[in-house]
């Protein structure tokens, strides 16, 4: 069974770019974590500030593991200094994939 994490958080300030900028450039450190089956970043076309991560894992546990641990935290260090969100914007969801 596979997990999607659905992650959205919506940019406050004018840094739009800078953040596309930082996931185009991003180390890709979440590529090699265990379960990690992979990644989309996107925006409404209507709405570009705000950004939505589509991850996929093999299972609820590998996500888990990778969000609380060292590999999370290290991951964000590309986070554009200055960068405000809305607040009440940002939101984490886990889906269970059971057809396809």
């Amino acid at each position: 069974m596979m997990i999607i994490a659905l992650s959205r958080f919506t940019i406050a300030n004018d840094m739009t770019d800078e953040v596309r900028a930082a996931f185009r450039q991003r180390p890709h450190l979440v590529d090699e974590v265990a379960g990690f089956l992979g990644m989309e970043v996107m925006s409404p076309v209507d709405t570009p500030a705000e950004i939505w991560l589509v991850t996929r894992w093999r299972d609820e546990q590998s996500y888990r593991s990778w969000h609380h641990g060292h590999a999370y935290h290290e991951s964000h260090t590309g986070i554009p200094k200055g960068l405000k969100l809305v607040p009440g914007s940002t939101e984490v969801r886990l889906f269970e994939v059971f057809a396809d």
